[in-house]
């Protein structure tokens, strides 16, 4: 019996892993920041371009070998979550694959946007996204931000210091259909 396998096209095809250099300053000025600006500008350059987040294979079944070994039959890929002490729990996304191969050499990358994310993990029971957990410069999406996130809105960074929410189509999707500054995608 043949299986046949049917894969979508990537929202990010020239995609190389890395993460832009503006995406990387604004986390850098949101980091240790008190300004309610520098997190949320870091919010929206997020929502114009593309996080990783990461599967790791975890064993669903394991066998053990003549000799002793032990080894995986099968195993599943799952989405990452951490929790913390007090049960909540928070999904792990990446600006760059030299942030994720920092956190895990063996996890593997899936590109969705910052919105696919945010739904994703409240879907999974997460209050919080834990944006380049292992550095350069964390970031931590929760609260009011995430729900908005989750709802499909889009953080744009208006003139004059002000912040709003895009809702609907062409509200600054990396696959194309309009940053909010304009751009295809947000990268420099």
């Amino acid at each position: 019996m043949a299986h046949e396998r049917t894969l979508t096209d990537s929202a990010f095809p020239d995609d190389e892993g890395k993460a832009t250099d503006l995406t990387r300053r604004l986390l850098a000025a949101a980091d240790g920041s008190r300004e309610p600006s520098d997190y949320l500008r870091a919010v929206a350059q997020l929502c114009a371009d593309r996080v990783l987040v990461p599967v790791v294979a975890t064993a669903t079944s394991v066998a053990t070998t003549v000799d002793g070994l032990t080894s995986d039959r099968e195993a599943e890929m799952s989405v990452v979550m951490l929790q913390a002490g007090d049960g909540r729990r928070a999904m792990v996304v990446f600006t760059g694959m030299d942030a994720l191969r920092a956190w895990s050499p063996q996890a593997r990358p899936v590109p969705v946007t910052l919105d696919l994310a945010a739904r994703s993990a409240l879907a999974d029971q997460a209050v919080a996204l834990l944006v380049d957990h292992s550095g350069p410069h964390p970031l931590v999406i929760e609260g009011e931000v995430l729900d908005q996130l989750a709802q499909g809105h889009r953080l744009v960074d208006l003139p004059g210091g002000q912040f709003g929410w895009v809702v609907g189509e062409g509200s600054g999707h990396p696959d194309g259909s309009g940053g909010p500054d304009g751009q295809r995608d947000g990268r420099e």
